[in-house]
């Protein structure tokens, strides 16, 4: 009998922590970030943190939620874009953690090499700052364009100094640049709205980016909450083998772990 009660309060005991386990919300895009995040979820409730994940459709929410304390963290944004936010927006916010790379890709249904891009074409790019730069240094490295010296990253279609085919350039929301491929040439897009509308980053684009550092996706909280508990499980969660392995199988290549 003793050890029956003893099992029963041991079992008390662990359903009572189950209640008790913390929630937090964390945003994300639909797509890669979204997938990899509900393998992160799993990880982290083995560790007692519940993940409350939150998708939204543009870049710019996501932040404002963070910073209003709708959310406690967010995964969606390069460290580029971030930094620009918090610049112009006057967040107080701060990454804990990389997360993965997406690499990328230049996107047509007219041609099927830059080579093939006649005169006056014209390409769509984001219309945020850091993707739209982004994009401009992508044509640029592929020797479509020339940029100002000195630009930087933060570079917009009034920093092109060289424009031997007359590229006209569409700036539209990130989310939409899928969409536009029947009315461009072509179109940069980001690899999560890529996978979204069934492209596949990996074969179909013309040109791809390289694998380049300063654009590697963050986690991204409040200042005040860097040290927080939570903050480590949460990074220790998604830098696990399970969601590294998830990555490799699930995007094969499309989308590169960075840890």
């Amino acid at each position: 009998m003793k050890t029956l009660i003893l099992a029963a309060s041991f079992a008390a005991l662990l359903s009572a922590g189950a209640a008790f386990a913390e929630t937090i919300k964390i945003g994300v895009t639909p797509g890669p970030h979204a997938q990899i995040m509900e393998e992160v979820k799993k990880v982290a409730a083995e560790k007692g943190l519940d993940l409350d994940v939150l998708e939204f459709s543009d870049y710019v929410v996501p932040n404002q939620a963070l910073a209003d304390g709708d959310l406690q963290a967010n995964s969606f944004q390069h460290q580029p874009y971030l930094d620009n936010q918090v610049k112009d927006r006057g967040f107080d916010l701060i990454s804990v953690g990389q997360t993965v790379n997406f690499p990328m890709g230049i996107y047509s249904k007219k041609v099927k090499s830059l080579d093939e891009l006649k005169d006056g074409a014209s390409i769509a790019i984001p219309n945020d700052p850091t993707n739209g730069g982004r994009a401009l240094l992508i044509l640029a490295d592929k020797g479509l364009i020339k940029l100002r010296d000195g630009a930087g990253l933060k570079v917009s279609p009034a920093d092109v100094v060289e424009n031997p085919k007359n590229f006209t350039f569409a700036e539209l929301d990130a989310a939409q640049l899928p969409r536009a491929l029947d009315d461009v040439d072509a179109s940069v897009i980001n690899t999560n709205y890529a996978l979204e509308a069934g492209l596949d980053p990996a074969k179909d684009p013309i040109a791809r980016e390289g694998e380049k550092a300063p654009y590697i996706n963050v986690i991204a909280v409040r200042s005040a909450d860097k040290d927080a508990a939570w903050v480590k499980t949460l990074v220790e969660s998604y830098h696990s083998a399970k969601v590294k392995d998830f990555v490799a199988k699930q995007f094969k290549g499309a989308v590169i772990a960075a840890w």
